[in-house]
């Protein structure tokens, strides 16, 4: 998988179209979630893409600090249901934590994970604070990497 980082004005028509494609197959149709994915958060963030043979397969976003929590965030993190064997979340949060070691150094890192994921974010070296609560009718929690 090739990982590349671009700000929402440098995606093509193409990438974009793959990111919500990708977003939408797994937010809205695989977890039977309706939800406005579109939130205009997205011009904000620099989008971090998994590759495989042309095609988006894994994806997250980055905020700077106060764009979306008051500590850099990593949200919207996804893999093609067909991919997931493959280690490609753990590779693409890797990638993400080392683009926000390299643009934000020093930074906490703050995240609304999922529930049923508190495991792997652990592994990633994240810790939960504070109650689980309902995002979109999905159980969560926030978490923290120091």
């Amino acid at each position: 998988m090739q990982i590349t980082i671009k700000a929402f004005s440098e995606l093509t028509t193409k990438e974009l179209y793959q990111i919500l494609r990708l977003r939408s197959e797994v937010f809205v149709v695989e977890q039977d979630c309706v939800y406005q994915d579109l939130d205009n958060k997205d011009q904000k963030a620099l989008h971090v893409m998994g590759i495989k043979d042309g095609e988006v397969v894994a994806y997250t976003r980055i905020f700077k600090p106060g764009d979306y929590f008051n500590n850099v965030s990593i949200g919207r993190v996804v893999v093609n249901q067909d991919q997931r064997k493959y280690g490609l979340g753990k590779q693409i949060m890797l990638a993400s934590l080392e683009a926000i070691h390299q643009k934000f150094p020093g930074k906490s890192i703050e995240i609304s994970a999922q529930s049923y994921l508190l495991k792997f974010y652990t592994d990633l070296g994240f810790n939960a604070f504070g109650e689980e609560y309902l995002e979109d009718g999905i159980p969560h929690r926030r978490m923290l990497k120091e």
